[in-house]
């Protein structure tokens, strides 16, 4: 991807981690998530500062709109948008769906979408205070152009990329 552009990250969600993590390995970006985390004590205040595109889950059809609108406002404005496209964490080896969410923006915006994976959920797993010892391995797939291609096929293509890139992150450190 060139320097001047921007795209929709589509990132596994197992844990806090990767809510931290991709800040460092991406360029600026704000972040999707349920608005109820902004009413979090201390962690939602601090999220609130990086005006993240806080959504109402319990409307999806205004959850979607605002997405769409406040995504390509973001995007336009030079910032990537990061989108943890399950909807939730999910345990390690849980195969989940993709919601559309986020191949609509990208169908919508024509910005590209970068498929990342991960498998920091082992060591800092869903629920559970503890931290596990070990390397956290990401992979960030290849750039998928979304130009004159529909939402359906995006998702089908980076849930697909993400699945079988977990899969080889969990054969390669579990042997």
């Amino acid at each position: 991807i060139s320097e001047n552009q921007n795209a929709i990250i589509l990132c596994k969600h197992q844990s806090a981690w990767e809510t931290i993590a991709l800040y460092a390995i991406f360029p600026p970006q704000v972040t999707v998530l349920k608005r109820e985390l902004l009413w979090l004590p201390i962690w939602g205040w601090a999220a609130a500062t990086l005006k993240p595109i806080a959504l109402n889950r319990n409307n999806q059809l205004s959850a979607l709109k605002k997405l769409i609108r406040d995504g390509k406002t973001r995007l336009n404005e030079g910032l990537w948008i990061l989108i943890f496209p399950e909807g939730t964490r999910t345990k390690p080896g849980e195969p989940t769906k993709f919601n559309l969410g986020g191949c609509l923006l990208a169908e919508k915006s024509q910005h590209p979408i970068i498929p990342v994976a991960h498998n920091a959920g082992e060591f800092w797993p869903r629920y559970s205070f503890l931290k596990y010892p070990g390397t956290i391995t990401v992979r960030i797939g290849p750039l998928i152009p979304s130009e004159g291609r529909k939402a359906v096929e995006l998702n089908y293509e980076a849930e697909a990329w993400v699945e079988a890139a977990m899969k080889d992150i969990h054969l390669t450190n579990n042997p």
